[in-house]
């Protein structure tokens, strides 16, 4: 399914603001789209270049030869760029091509994907995604091109601040003086991690946060969610659709995560050395990404458990299988003993990523946790 933005939950300024700048021809030739996380920046940059593609220049018209292209990510004028990892057996760096197949699985998937998933589609291991040099030759071979549609040339360009500096430089003179028709939209997270002269060619467009009307009414109709159900997914997600579809649903990643850290928690509370000793083996076979994946999670669920003790419900973030877990086990996570426990998970953190061996740190992790879990 396509991207256009009558598909965008909410965010009605942002894209009446990009519709205008279109029709009043008055567009920058490269966007810096970026804002919190979960906001619908991926998806609003797509519906803005699907919007100058379409051959009746209407929001999704579905008609033309343009948009049947555009509903499957293949029009030949709009090119995605974004961080991958290099194959096994293979010395040359990688550019996005290599991945079109499973970035359009994403994409069809839905827009508001994350991170997160993007490195479990990939399965990147111990490996981190990046944007190499040899992307910009071939981002410079595409555009040097004459358009295959007659019309527009839009690169997207998503999480630039995943590109090597290399790559960064070469495509500078580009992007301030690109050929005619041609538009650059780059969706950071992180905008200050890109380099300033690639900051200081674009034209910075922040798009908020969801509001919560907007969310609730995205909830009913795309999940059949009662208005309850879709009120208290909304204030709990704040403003984040990616963190609505967690709470919603685990993934098979979280799932694992949860079952993981049900199992240190149990194993810490009964001082059972062997099934700590089988825990540590089992995670340090994740792959390191994976395993700060893990700590990340088990930081998140201490902290989720610590407020869940306030009965403040609307400022829990967890699915039904985590609260189903965390209902008894919340008042082991207390004042005397929450910055202790994650102390642990952060220094676990820090040590998998200095490339310590993954066995001694989760088998050393668990052992402190039997002090943290019985200091109530």
């Amino acid at each position: 399914m396509g991207v256009f933005f009558k598909d965008i939950i909410g965010q009605r300024g942002v894209v009446e603001q990009l519709r205008c700048c279109v029709d009043e021809n008055r567009l920058a030739h490269a966007l810096l789209i970026t804002g919190p996380r979960g906001n619908g920046k991926l998806a609003i940059a797509i519906a803005l270049a699907n919007y100058l593609l379409c051959g009746n220049r209407g929001d999704a018209c579905g008609n033309c030869p343009s948009c049947v292209k555009l509903e499957k990510f293949i029009h030949s004028d709009l090119h995605f760029v974004f961080p991958v990892k290099k194959k096994k057996g293979s010395d040359s760096a990688p550019i996005s091509d290599d991945y079109i197949t499973e970035w359009r699985e994403l994409l069809t998937k839905s827009a508001y994907f994350s991170y997160d998933e993007w490195l479990q589609k990939l399965d990147v291991e111990n490996q981190q995604p990046m944007i190499y040099e040899r992307e910009s030759n071939e981002i410079l071979h595409k555009l040097s091109m004459q358009s295959r549609e007659g019309g527009w040339k839009i690169v997207i360009i998503w999480l630039p601040e995943k590109m090597k500096e290399a790559c960064s430089n070469k495509l500078l003179k580009i992007i301030e003086e690109p050929p005619q028709e041609t538009l650059f939209l780059l969706v950071s997270e992180e905008p200050d991690k890109i380099i300033p002269t690639i900051q200081s060619r674009t034209q910075c467009v922040v798009v908020p946060r969801i509001m919560q009307e907007d969310m609730e009414n995205a909830l009913q109709k795309r999940y059949g969610l009662t208005f309850d159900d879709a009120k208290l997914i909304a204030q709990q997600s704040g403003g984040n659709w990616e963190k609505a579809e967690e709470l919603l649903s685990l993934s098979d990643e979280k799932a694992q995560y949860l079952e993981l850290f049900m199992q240190l928690m149990r194993v810490a509370y009964a001082r059972n050395i062997r099934d700590m000793k089988a825990w540590s083996e089992q995670v340090a076979a994740l792959g390191r990404e994976r395993q700060k994946r893990l700590l990340d999670y088990c930081q998140r669920m201490i902290r989720e458990n610590f407020v869940m003790n306030f009965r403040h419900d609307e400022m829990v973030y967890m699915s039904q299988a985590e609260r189903n877990f965390s209902v008894r086990f919340s008042p082991f996570v207390n004042e005397n003993n929450i910055f202790g426990i994650m102390e642990e998970l952060s220094e676990a953190q820090r040590h998998i990523e200095q490339n310590v061996n993954a066995k001694m740190v989760f088998f050393d992790m668990s052992l402190r946790m039997i002090v943290w879990i019985k200091n109530r």
